[in-house]
């Protein structure tokens, strides 16, 4: 990873903050997006630590905002001539019904139109990158999740866990999808489950899921555990030219909502 550029989001904690600092450790120059100032200053300390030799970037922006997302994605494709990976790892939960700047459900909004947007928006530096990356992390719940696109923000009826799944289901379709249209440019698309990690998600939900995070966090994996296949999407030779597919633990797995027609 020596002299590649990684643009990180969801890197100021849990998995994404391990995968950062194990790519910046490996040689590579992280480009961070966050939300949180003071988490963002602390993590970049350890990137410094962990990189010394490159001179890593920060950018601040809410990714729950379609306005701010296309933002800082312009700003980054302006600033940096080449990505050789785009780790799209932001995400959160909501127990209750929440929308984001622009109107949309907070879930939808954060957990799959960003990876959108951005991705959208470093396409050309992605394309004009050879053998670049797009690595976005997705979740089993996915199985649970239902696109009803007749009520795709969940106005009618709200759960938390439900709008969690769907908003995972479709970073896997969006994963096809964007493998399916990169076809010939030479930029490859997967998406994987970390596991159940024990980090800050979830800490901040709100309702039942935040009361019971803690207690299920006790079986859970740690953060260097849950990065790993991050980490082997991002640098493995072995899936250079791997495109399209759902991992875990660093193994491909097709699930019956993965599956195309």
């Amino acid at each position: 990873m020596q002299g590649k550029v990684v643009v990180v989001t969801g890197g100021t904690s849990g998995i994404g903050q391990v995968a950062a600092e194990t790519l910046a450790g490996q040689g590579a120059r992280i480009v961070l997006i966050a939300r949180d100032q003071a988490r963002a200053a602390e993590t970049m300390e350890k990137l410094r630590t962990a990189g010394p030799n490159a001179k890593h970037g920060l950018h601040l922006a809410d990714l729950s905002s379609i306005v701010q997302t296309r933002r800082v994605g312009e700003q980054i494709a302006a600033g940096e001539p080449r990505i050789d990976v785009l780790i799209n790892n932001a995400g959160a939960v909501f127990s209750r019904r929440k929308l984001s700047p622009e109107g949309l459900e907070m879930s939808f909004a954060t957990n799959h139109m960003a990876y959108f947007v951005l991705t959208q928006a470093l396409r050309e530096r992605l394309v004009a990158t050879p053998g670049a990356r797009v690595v976005s992390t997705s979740s089993n719940a996915h199985t649970s999740g239902k696109l009803d696109f007749d009520d795709l923000q969940s106005a009618r009826s709200y759960s938390g866990v439900r709008a969690y799944g769907t908003s995972k289901l479709c970073n896997v379709l969006f994963t096809r999808e964007l493998a399916r249209r990169l076809a010939g440019t030479g930029v490859t698309a997967n998406c994987l489950h970390p596991g159940f990690v024990a980090s800050r998600f979830g800490s901040q939900s709100g309702g039942l899921i935040q009361v019971l995070a803690p207690l299920a966090k006790l079986f859970a994996v740690t953060p260097k555990q849950g990065a790993d296949t991050i980490i082997y999407l991002a640098t493995s030779p072995q899936v250079a030219e791997t495109t399209g597919l759902y991992f875990y633990k660093a193994q491909t797995h097709q699930h019956q909502s993965c599956r195309p027609g």
